[in-house]
């Protein structure tokens, strides 16, 4: 009993743990450089991971003054090589107002109507990865078979039409209308589409949903697939399922990034 005493004193009180949670800022300056300095990271680790195929993928964030620009990853360069200097603003007539690049057509296609539509989203993320374009091939949504995907559970829409590479905005409006109030959206043929209340966010919901779709496909090869009850399903979708949630999970990646590569915020 004294040992467990002795413990118990020698325990830092919970006020004093250090848990991060998202930063606030005092000018809009210091928060425009934040979310550059998060939308570069989060280009970095897509760059890491794979997500890249030639010119496709783009990852937007919205400028906390100017709410009807964007800034994103410039045309023709790869997600590993984007440095804070490279991004370039962009508005929504689709011209380049900041930056050295031009901006990829689809991108502002895409990115420039889901902004408008969900005033809530700061960032949006797609990319053509492997397991998100399989998935897409389908023409399926993810089912509720494990613990993670259930932050996706019935918070992920389908945009079951492929017309070609997305260079009009009215085919950007049919895929917002798609994804709606949701945080996701499955481009059949195509790919995965995320977006989130911060970089972070819409970062992290796309690699975990890249993952989902991964071990959808490998569960489905292997035999029948037990799905999780809906009423469980909800719960854990409460549980994991927020903007907050996905920002305390991508820390580790974001600090993994930052510690290998940090030439990225020249």
């Amino acid at each position: 009993m004294a040992a467990e005493e002795e413990f118990l004193d020698k325990m830092l009180p919970a006020k004093d743990l250090i848990f991060r949670l998202p930063e606030t800022f005092a000018t809009v300056e210091e928060e425009r450089r934040h979310r550059k300095e998060r939308l570069t990271a989060a280009l970095r680790i897509f760059g890491k991971f794979g997500f890249e195929e030639g010119v496709a993928g783009h990852i937007t964030a919205r400028d906390p003054e100017l709410t009807d620009h964007f800034w994103v990853n410039p045309f023709g360069m790869s997600f590993k090589h984007v440095k804070v200097s490279d991004l370039i603003l962009v508005n929504h007539q689709g011209q380049v107002v900041q930056g050295r690049y031009p901006v990829n057509e689809a991108a502002f296609a895409i990115h420039s109507q889901v902004h408008q539509a969900r005033p809530d989203v700061v960032a949006a993320a797609h990319s053509h990865s492997t397991h998100g374009r399989a998935i897409s091939a389908l023409g399926q949504k993810l089912e509720p078979i494990t613990q993670d995907v259930c932050a996706f559970y019935e918070d992920h829409g389908l945009f079951d039409d492929y017309t070609g590479v997305v260079t009009d905005t009215e085919e950007g409006k049919r895929i917002a209308a798609a994804l709606g109030s949701y945080k996701a959206v499955i481009l059949r043929n195509h790919g995965l589409l995320t977006v989130g209340n911060s970089v972070d966010a819409a970062a992290w919901w796309f690699i975990t949903m890249e993952r989902s779709c991964q071990v959808q496909l490998l569960a489905k090869a292997a035999g029948q697939v037990v799905h999780i009850s809906k009423e469980n399903a909800e719960l854990t979708h409460q549980q994991i399922g927020n903007d907050l949630v996905a920002w305390i999970n991508y820390q580790p990646l974001h600090d993994q990034i930052v510690r290998e590569q940090p030439d990225m915020f020249d």
